[in-house]
């Protein structure tokens, strides 16, 4: 590739970015996706990856091969965050948050954390193309959600890395199919990296040619007006959270049961 033009004339105005935090969510906004180094060690990445074969298999014994596979889940671990507390740091991730907060202003929540296989050889139920909010056809000037997904393996063109079609997420309309086959490209990632996309691009898992298993951990980030897939607050214990932590899992905007309970966590706060 020629080298890139650093010289510019008639600019008025130019963004500046004094980190890579500012700098990856700039291409978020502009182009719909990023990669974000998480930060992890070898040996982190590792034990994570053990854990993540420990839970699928506890996963699979709980729930059953058969009724997974009728219910085409059987390459999906749903919530693993509250299986085991290496997830929930996971979805923690200091790094993550801090980009999470400069693309999406102000509160969110987590909505969903799922753990995901991309089997060798096979098709499975993310090799559609789709957005992160299916069956919305509407743009907005900030992202309302934003998907992490976490790279278990490295994510290459042979083992089905993530398709995405660039800045997708400024048009309402999913596009034609010459339009996909010109522009649709492959991210690859290396492991212990998240592939960060703004919710409404368009974006769907590749086929996997090899002959082993390409493994991640899906995040969806969104403001609290949408609910979760899963409720998360219910199904941990919330003793040993930071109030952050509360926060971004969801625990202080649970939907009141009631008239009396809706007024009591009203009470005190400013309008």
């Amino acid at each position: 590739m020629n080298n890139i033009p650093s010289k510019s004339y008639g600019i008025l105005q130019q963004k500046k970015t004094k980190s890579v935090i500012n700098e990856i969510a700039e291409q978020v906004v502009n182009v719909g996706y990023s990669i974000l180094d998480a930060g992890y060690t070898a040996a982190e990445l590792q034990s994570l990856s053990e854990e993540f074969d420990q839970i699928h298999r506890r996963y699979v014994k709980t729930y059953g091969e058969s009724n997974l596979r009728n219910a085409n889940e059987f390459h999906t671990i749903r919530s693993p965050l509250t299986q085991g507390k290496p997830f929930l740091d996971l979805a923690l991730n200091e790094k993550l948050l801090s980009l999470i907060k400069k693309l999406i202003p102000g509160k969110f929540i987590l909505n969903q954390q799922n753990g995901i296989t991309n089997p060798p050889q096979e098709a499975y139920n993310q090799d559609a193309w789709h957005r992160d909010l299916p069956y919305q056809h509407f743009v907005s000037t900030k992202p309302l959600a934003v998907n992490a997904l976490f790279c278990l393996d490295d994510f290459t063109y042979e083992n089905g890395a993530t398709f995405v079609l660039p800045a997708s997420h400024k048009s309402e309309a999913f596009p034609s199919e010459r339009y996909i086959l010109n522009n649709a490209i492959q991210v690859e990632a290396r492991a212990g990296s998240f592939i960060v996309l703004d919710c409404m691009m368009f974006h769907a898992g590749g086929y996997n040619k090899t002959k082993s298993a390409r493994r991640a951990v899906n995040h969806l980030f969104n403001i609290p007006y949408f609910k979760q897939q899963i409720n998360i607050p219910k199904n941990m214990e919330s003793a040993d959270l930071s109030d952050e932590a509360k926060d971004v899992l969801g625990f202080n905007y649970m939907e009141p049961a009631s008239v009396s309970e809706y007024l009591s966590k009203r009470a005190g706060k400013a309008l």
